[in-house]
């Protein structure tokens, strides 16, 4: 057996063709090349963050124009915002912002969005929570501003304290749900793992 080639990728690389994702192998020829299309916009979109929070660490700006990237990037290094700046309330509640600040009682977080598809700012009023939430801010005391850079555009929201008290008041009450589940599974898992001898004889 040739085992050459086995060790060359990672265990968690996965190719397009991966067999752990078996359903392209009933595909016709114009429905892969869709998926694939869609699989080299999202490595592309992995891409641009990256080269974005480089460029944003390094503080190194992009020529002026309206590109996505360049707005992007230039306006977080304006801003002198932190990119990829993990937010964590909870191992249930946690995400990533692609740039955020706060500043003279101000809170910004932009978003780098590569698709085509139309964003919404859902995503930007859970980070604003999540933040306010983490460092125990309530919102009607600062000034939220929240961005969204796609399509050679941006698209700016300046939510009411009362709109991210509201998502705040909903990702706590998720997450108290969330951990009650994991108690309970985790009392269910550890009683069904005691092993064989540890019986109900023994007590």
């Amino acid at each position: 057996m040739d085992l050459k080639n086995i060790s060359d990728h990672s265990h968690r690389d996965h190719a397009f063709l991966s067999p752990s994702k078996y359903h392209w192998i009933r595909y016709d020829k114009e429905k892969l090349i869709k998926a694939f299309y869609n699989y080299m916009a999202v490595e592309k979109g992995t891409k641009l963050h990256e080269i974005a929070e480089s460029l944003i660490r390094e503080r190194i700006k992009l020529p002026k124009s309206s590109s996505t990237l360049n707005m992007f990037v230039n306006d977080a290094i304006r801003f002198k915002m932190e990119p990829e700046k993990l937010l964590k309330y909870s191992d249930n509640l946690y995400g990533t912002t692609d740039a955020i600040s706060f500043n003279n009682n101000l809170l910004r977080i932009h978003d780098l969005k590569t698709g085509t598809t139309i964003a919404h700012m859902d995503q930007l009023m859970i980070y604003a929570g999540l933040y306010c939430l983490i460092n125990h801010i309530n919102p009607i005391d600062i000034n939220i501003e929240l961005r969204i850079y796609q399509n050679d555009d941006i698209t700016i929201s300046e939510p009411e304290p009362s709109e991210i008290q509201d998502y705040m008041d909903k990702m706590v009450a998720a997450d108290q749900i969330v951990k009650e589940i994991r108690e309970q599974e985790e009392y269910y898992v550890y009683w069904w793992t005691i092993p064989l001898w540890y019986s109900s004889d023994v007590w």
